[in-house]
């Protein structure tokens, strides 16, 4: 009986170990929610990658996203997807409407960028007439793509962006709100749902010059 107990202990001070490691002391219990943590406390830096777009002729992603108080809200599509790229597109609608209603902060600026990973399909055209359809201001919301398809992999893969190809054309992938501040690295991670504190958290760090 008191070997039963004792074993019993034993498997249960072990579960609770592993669970603690697995879920950062019980601080997160998805992978996701990981990836946000281990984000929140050591940001992310960009890899070298060259992106272009319309109205964006093609260059590094990092110094484009460089200068002071600029931070960058990001999401990763593609056009042909009717499902969860176009959630983040209406999303993205209203972050747009929001940030046309604010007073422009001398020094600070929020931007949006939707970047493509489907980079062979969706042509600086075709994103054009993506954000034509979805009521893009370029001068706060620009869509881009990057060409190169072994940067668009390391991309992909630094920022923790997962796209498996369905085999049909289309890709299935997770859904989030990046935020890049102007060093060009990737600082915090919010769920679709928390545009708000996406979009809060963005102003902040501009307006506070932390980036």
């Amino acid at each position: 009986m008191l070997r039963t107990a004792l074993a019993a202990a034993l498997l249960v001070c072990a579960g609770y170990a592993g669970a603690s490691w697995l879920t950062h002391d019980f601080q997160v219990w998805t992978a996701e929610g990981a990836r946000r943590l281990e984000v929140a406390l050591q940001p992310v830096p960009v890899p070298e990658v060259s992106i272009e777009g319309p109205g964006l002729p093609a260059q590094p992603l990092v110094p484009w996203l460089s200068g002071a108080g600029r931070v960058t809200v990001v999401d990763f599509v593609y056009t042909r997807c009717e499902t969860v790229c176009l959630s983040l597109g209406g999303v993205f609608q209203q972050m747009q409407r929001r940030l046309q209603q604010e007073p422009m902060v001398p020094g600070a600026a929020v931007r949006l960028l939707s970047i493509s990973f489907d980079g062979s399909y969706d042509t600086p055209e075709r994103l054009a007439a993506y954000a034509r359809q979805l009521g893009a201001d370029p001068a706060l919301w620009q869509f881009a793509r990057v060409p190169d398809a072994s940067e668009a992999a390391a991309l992909l893969r630094r920022l923790q962006v997962v796209v498996v190809p369905d085999g049909r054309g289309d890709y299935e992938h997770n859904a989030a709100l990046l935020v890049l501040d102007a060093q060009g690295r990737l600082v915090r991670v919010f769920d679709i749902s928390e545009q708000e504190l996406a979009l809060n958290y963005a102003r902040h760090l501009a307006k506070s010059g932390r980036t």
